[in-house]
């Protein structure tokens, strides 16, 4: 009996687990451009379609598959430096025409894929396969979709507290006038930041591929997620993506196991719904948190 209720509670763990590194992984990269940056990009869901189809291309060809993962990571990179320099550089401080020019950019996308790719389902082989722990299966590749999420929180704190350019993007949002009275050139820190939330976003796509179908409209499955999460966690990039993604994501998995997915999809909005009744600024505007 004491096996059986230990590989529930492990059975239980990473399922709620993987919940919240999912909710991480598609909304990190967004976290990353609204909270440095005050972009709302209308189409991350496609960067993550994008950061999918990479991969799959790059296994066809015959690349490993953590190889063809960081191939896809630094197509949707580049791809993010040129829309950041063709589309988004001439629409700062104009909200409403950046999400109008983004919310465009996702149609062409979408479209793009489905010419390239076809609209059919597509999918890569899960890795590492599963183990028996009191009579739970349990995926391997969960676990690394964990590990994954966590090693990315912990890339981009790094990222932004202990290399150089971090120091002179959070100067550039916390004191834009001051910086560039240091010498400081917003303009490209902007478009670095911009290639960092799209690098993330390729990676939320490369990851999730092995492990859901990949097809042109698959963004629309995590971008309302992704959003939710964004204005939930409020401006700080780490501290928001991870509170919130743990909140929303462990209560979502939770009411789904006692019920049904229907209910726990219900359970997040309405947990969405009262958080930002209560905060509107989110977790960590409430916290005072800009990191």
């Amino acid at each position: 009996m004491h096996a059986v209720t230990v590989g529930w509670l492990t059975n239980m763990a990473v399922s709620v687990g993987l919940s919240i590194a999912i909710l991480i992984l598609v909304s990190l990269g967004l976290s990353v451009l609204f909270g440095m940056m005050g972009i709302i990009n209308l189409a991350h869901g496609e960067f993550l379609m994008f950061g999918a189809f990479a991969t799959l291309a790059g296994v066809r060809v015959g690349l490993p598959l953590p190889i063809a993962m960081a191939f896809a990571t630094l197509a949707v990179a580049a791809f993010g430096w040129i829309v950041e320099r063709a589309l988004i550089r001439h629409l700062y401080g104009r909200l409403a025409d950046s999400m109008l020019a983004t919310w465009g950019l996702s149609l062409i996308m979408s479209q793009v894929a489905v010419y390239a790719f076809g609209p059919a389902t597509q999918g890569i082989a899960t890795p590492g396969g599963s183990f028996q722990l009191s009579g739970y299966s349990v995926s391997v590749y969960s676990l690394v979709l964990i590990a994954a999420a966590v090693g990315l929180l912990a890339f981009v704190y790094a990222v932004f507290t202990r290399t150089k350019y971090g120091v002179m993007a959070r100067a550039a949002v916390q004191r834009p006038l001051m910086a560039a009275a240091v010498g400081i050139d917003p303009r490209r820190v902007n478009a670095l930041t911009f290639m960092l939330g799209s690098a993330l976003a390729g990676a939320a796509g490369a990851l999730l591929a092995p492990m859901v179908g990949v097809m042109p409209t698959m963004g629309e499955a995590y971008i309302a997620r992704a959003f939710m999460t964004v204005v939930v966690g409020g401006p700080g990039v780490l501290t928001g993506a991870a509170a919130a993604s743990t909140l929303l994501g462990g209560i979502e998995n939770i009411v789904s196991y006692l019920s049904s997915p229907f209910l726990g999809q219900a359970a997040l909005l309405v947990l969405a719904i009262c958080l930002v009744r209560v905060m509107p600024t989110g977790i960590s505007g409430r916290l005072r948190r800009k990191l």
